[in-house]
Order: structure tokens, then sequence, then C-alpha cells
């Protein structure tokens, strides 16, 4: 088998297995989980395969012309490209798709609805596929639009539940909102550059031999990024990450952790040298990137639930992918896109054991619960891996890749050839290692209110009713297989540089000092914080004392989503309310008489229709009287 046709099995084939369960789900039931698991398996096998075979090696591009626009040298095109950068993004998706596939048979057994939603995971593990492979902006501006439908019923899976229905909707429209001046932004690009194919777009940018300019960089890189701010949920359209929580665990470890929401950073990432041509651009991007790593890890301190909290915390750290973007470091930035898709499955998936087991995600109730981390051991272990890669701990795979990324910031912070770029190396700087002391803080906080208790402040144990029932075999087998990259894929800072751009990912001492010196200050103040608490009364969450008055407005987001009802929403339901009313009363009242006054003509006019021969002569004899009256009075007054 070649190489193109493995690559284009990759996406075909969860896409045909999410046709055959649409199409025979209801009457073969039998026949999901095989359709779910197996073509998935298959996919990560052909996309290691495909790494194996291409990484390392010049790129390699099939095309396959699929429509004319009217401009010959504008055809959208089924186009490949196979780079380092594509081949390793694959495998990640390919291999946590199948992961949360088979994590979804045992946590989703019994579910009447778990064959559309097999089906929509393998839809939406095939659009992602296409993003990453596709070489063509047309094609892969579907791949994302797929994706975000598939969000949307995904997230409202649970649809009798208020939260789950408002989150949906929520998701799909903050989204949309981010994807118009993206579609605006490629069309605006290609128009520009002639060529949808984004390999062409990066060579005439790039090379050496070419004087082509973009005419309007600024605009375009930032209409872009509105798209992505959407996607991949960045301030200030990163309001509907932590809400898409409603949904099912194994959806939000595949959706909101190594898929959906990194589908923005790895375009950028493909798309680097468009927004390298504005300065303005990448300093909005790296303030962007401050302003959502800090952000995020204040609210994942203050939240009660554990997914709320990697919701979040997902958040901030693609924040910290975009920052090396900022800084023009895509190395980087992928680096920590693949272990962040590693441990973050794993923290969501394990959280889902939790959930499973005790029946609750809010850490105020798991503080009540004695004995969780013997009674779901598995899921203790592991998520005590996924934590320490969060955060950054060495030799967890979170600090190799977090440390490629506050290398390149210190990098460009440091490099007094560009102004533009050193502002932004220093804004992406700060602002990281103040997040690596944030991110340690509220990891510690969930791994100790959750499954630790002070000796002298044990409680008692919850009813036997309280707790649910175990973890199935196969869902604690996900967990540690996702354990492993979790634990070891950061060690591949060595071998990567060959995949992708060349340029070194190895830890520099002065940023790891820093860094860890931070992660360890942020784990300590919250223990301390943890034991007063408990010393002081009893309490629960070392939380509220830490952050102190910014609890509150941390918990709910900052106040974003009161700011955008007060800006937005308000506004459009006022303006609806005026619509209807101008509809109902005034519009409707001019048709109402329209209708009635030939009504009342015709009653009038059936009411003179007697029958009666009598009548009629003495109506006839009465009119041609008044005729004869007004014919003497007009001859008369003539």
């Amino acid at each position: 088998m070649t190489v193109t046709t493995a690559a284009v099995l990759v996406p075909l084939l969860p896409a045909l297995a999410a046709a055959l369960i649409f199409l025979t789900g209801r009457r073969a039931p039998g026949f999901v989980q095989p359709l779910a698991v197996l073509p998935t398996l298959a996919a990560a096998g052909l996309a290691v395969f495909v790494a194996v075979r291409q990484g390392g090696e010049e790129p390699l591009t099939a095309a396959h012309r699929l429509a004319p626009t009217g401009n010959d040298s504008l055809p959208i095109e089924l186009a490949l490209r196979l780079d380092g950068f594509a081949v390793l993004v694959a495998v990640l998706v390919a291999v946590v798709a199948t992961c949360v596939q088979l994590y979804s048979t045992g946590y989703l057994r019994g579910d009447r609805r778990y064959p559309s939603y097999a089906a929509l995971v393998s839809l939406f593990t095939s659009a992602m596929l296409l993003v990453v492979y596709t070489d063509d902006l047309i094609v892969l501006l579907v791949g994302w639009e797929v994706m975000g439908i598939c969000s949307y019923f995904l997230v409202g899976h649970y649809w009798e539940t208020g939260a789950a229905r408002a989150a949906s909707l929520k998701a799909f429209l903050v989204t949309k909102l981010g994807d118009v001046p993206f579609l605006i932004g490629i069309l605006a690009l290609a128009s520009d550059a002639g060529t949808f194919r984004i390999s062409t777009i990066v060579t005439r940018l790039t090379s050496s031999l070419s004087s082509f300019e973009l005419s309007h960089p600024t605009l375009i890189a930032l209409l872009l990024l509105a798209g992505v701010a959407g996607k991949s949920a960045q301030v200030p359209l990163h309001t509907w990450l932590p809400d898409a929580m409603a949904g099912p665990t194994p959806a939000s470890a595949l959706i909101h952790a190594a898929t959906m929401v990194a589908a923005g950073v790895y375009f950028i990432a493909r798309l680097l040298p468009v927004f390298t041509a504005s300065a303005a651009a990448l300093i909005v991007l790296a303030v962007l990137a401050a302003l959502t790593m800090t952000g995020s890890a204040l609210a994942a301190l203050a939240q009660d639930d554990i997914k709320r909290i990697l919701a979040y915390s997902t958040i901030g750290q693609l924040g910290l992918m975009t920052g090396a973007l900022a800084v023009a470091n895509r190395e980087a930035a992928v680096f920590h896109l693949l272990t962040h898709g590693a441990f973050k499955a794993l923290l969501f998936l394990a959280a889902g054991v939790i959930i499973h087991t005790a029946g609750t995600g809010s850490l105020r109730a798991l503080s009540r619960l004695r004995g969780l981390k013997e009674r779901a051991p598995d899921a203790y272990w592991t998520m005590t891996i996924g934590l320490l890669a969060l955060a950054a701990i060495p030799p967890f795979s979170g600090f190799f890749s977090k440390e490629a990324v506050i290398g390149a910031a210190e990098h460009a912070a440091l490099d007094s050839g560009s102004g533009s770029a050193s502002v932004a190396g220093w804004i992406v700087l700060a602002a990281a290692l103040l997040t690596a002391l944030l991110t340690a803080a509220y990891a510690a906080r969930l791994w100790l209110v959750a499954f630790h208790d002070p000796v002298h402040a044990r409680p008692e144990p919850l009813p036997a009713a309280a707790v649910h029932e175990d973890a199935t075999p196969v869902m604690t087998t996900v967990l540690w297989l996702l354990a492993v990259p979790a634990l070891l894929l950061g060690l591949t800072y060595r071998a990567l540089p060959d995949w992708l751009d060349g340029g070194s990912l190895a830890p520099t001492l002065t940023t790891s000092v820093l860094a860890t010196a931070a992660a360890l200050t942020g784990g300590l103040i919250m223990y301390a914080g943890w034991r007063r608490a408990y010393e002081a009364d009893a309490a629960v969450d070392p939380g509220p004392a830490l952050l102190g008055p910014l609890f509150a407005p941390a918990g709910a987001g900052f106040g974003l989503d009161t700011a955008y009802r007060t800006v937005f929403v308000r506004p459009t339901r006022a303006a609806a309310t005026l619509v209807r009313f101008l509809d109902r009363t005034v519009i409707d009242t001019y048709v109402r008489g329209a209708a009635t006054a030939p009504g009342l003509l015709g009653t009038l006019t059936r009411r003179a229709q007697t029958g009666n021969v009598q009548t009629y002569l003495a109506a006839l004899i009465g009119g041609a009287l008044v005729l004869a009256v007004a014919a003497v009075l007009v001859a008369a007054g003539g």
C-alpha cells in the first residue's frame, strides 16, 4: 500500500463507519460497537504507518480537482500534504479517537442514544483528520464546519436537560461568530495569493526567489484569528468551552482536549507566514494568548466541578500554544499540542471514571467521600500522572513541551533584532511563568481535595447508595494506555526536530529552573492553604482563602457571560420583541383589515340576495325612482 493510499483511507474509514452506523444503528444495534471501534482503530494504524513512512522525509503532496470556481487559477481541490506536522497530529487525533471509542463502550453502555453518539464521534474524527491532512483551504473549511455541527450534537447528547441544550446552542453560536470572519479571511487570502493551496501560499510568502506580498496582511490575519479564537476557545470567544462539559465525558476528551480545540492552533501553525507578515497581528496574538493563559488559570482555581476545571485548563494550555505561535515558533506549539492532547485526554477520561464511580464531579462532594482512591485506584494513579504532566513537573511530558514554549518566548524576548517580536516574547514569557504557578496550584487543589483528607479531619463515608458502579475494565485499560504518552512523550524532544522544522526543542537551564520553581511554588502554596483551611474550620476548599476577593469573579468567568448577555443577548431579545410586536399588532392589523373589509361587503351583498321577487321589484323600483330624481335635479341645476 502506498503512503498516499493509506493517507486517503485514514479520514475515509471513520466517515464510512459513521454512515453505516447512521443507516443501520437502530435496526442492528449489535454492530454499532464494532463499527465504532474497528474502523477508527484501523485509521489509527494507517496514520502510524503514514507517519513512519513519511516522517523526516520531504513533504508528499497529491491533488484531485473537485470543482471550478469561475476562476481557472482558483479551483477547489481534494489535496493532501503529508509533512511532519500533519502526520504527527494525525496520529494523535486517530489514537485519541480510538481510545475514546473504546472507553465509550463502557461509559455509555445502556445508553439508548449510543448509536448516534458513536456515529457522530466517527464523523467528527473523520472531519478532524481531513483538516489535518488537507492542503486546500476550502476542503479544510468543510472539515472545520463538520466538526462544529458534530460538536453541537455531542454537547447536547443529554438533550433532556436544559443545561445540555443551552450548552450545545451556545457552543454552536459562539464558534459560528468566529467562523464568519474566518470564511471572509480565507476568501481574502485566496484572492490575494491567487490559490486555495496552503503549501503554495506558504511557499510564495517564504521563498527568497519570490517577491510576493499580501496586500492586507494585518486584516487577513485578524480575520483568520477570529475563527481560531472561536474554535480554540481563546479570549474573548472562549466562554462556550466550560459550558460544553454538559456533554458526555468521553466526548469532552475527544473534542475539548485533543481535536477540535486544537484545530485553530494547527491552522495557524500551517499558515504561520501569513501571521508573521504582520507584526501587529503577532502582538494581538500574544496579548490574547497572555489573557487566555492567566485568566483561565485563575478561573480554574475557583471551579467546583472537575470537568469545568479541566475545561479552563484546556483553554489555558491552548493559550500557551498560541503564545508559542505569537513568537513565531510553530515547533514548540505543535510539540505542546501533542503532549497536551495525550495528558488532557487522560485527565478527562480519568475524571469520567471518578464521576462514574462516585456519581458526582463536584469537589465539594468528593471531599466528603471517604476512600475514593481505594475505590477507583486506576483513576487515582492515572489522574496523578496526568496532573503532574499538566503542572509541567519533570520528567513528565508536559514539562518538556511547556519548556519549549517558554524557551521560545525567552529567545524572542531577548532578540534585539526585532522590536515587535521582542515585545511579544516578553508578554508571552511573563504570562507563561505566571500560568505555570497557577496551573500547578489548581492541579494540586484538584488532587488534594478530591482524593486526600488530613487524618484529624477525615469525614464519614457516604451511604452506599451514593456510590455508583465501578468502572469497566475497558475504561481502566484505556486510562493506562494514555498514561504512557502522558509520561514519556516529552522525551521525544530530541527526535521531533527531524520531523518538524529542525529547530531545537531541548530544555534550557534558565527557563527550566524558573518554570519548575514556579510550578513547585504553586503546588506548595496550595498544599499549605489546604492544610490551613482544614485546621481553621475543617473547610474543604482552599481556593477562596488563596484567591480572596478574586474567587467569586473568577468562578463566574470574570463576568464575561454577563457582559455578553448585556451587550448582545438582551438587545437582540429586545429587538426580537419589538419585531414581534410590529408583526402582530401593526402588520397583522392591516392584513386582518384587508381581509375583513371584503368579508363585510360580502355579508351585505349576501343579505340582499333573499330570493324574494317582491323584494327585488321593490328595490328595482326604488332605485329607478332615485335615479329619476337625481336626473331631474341635475337637469334643473343645469
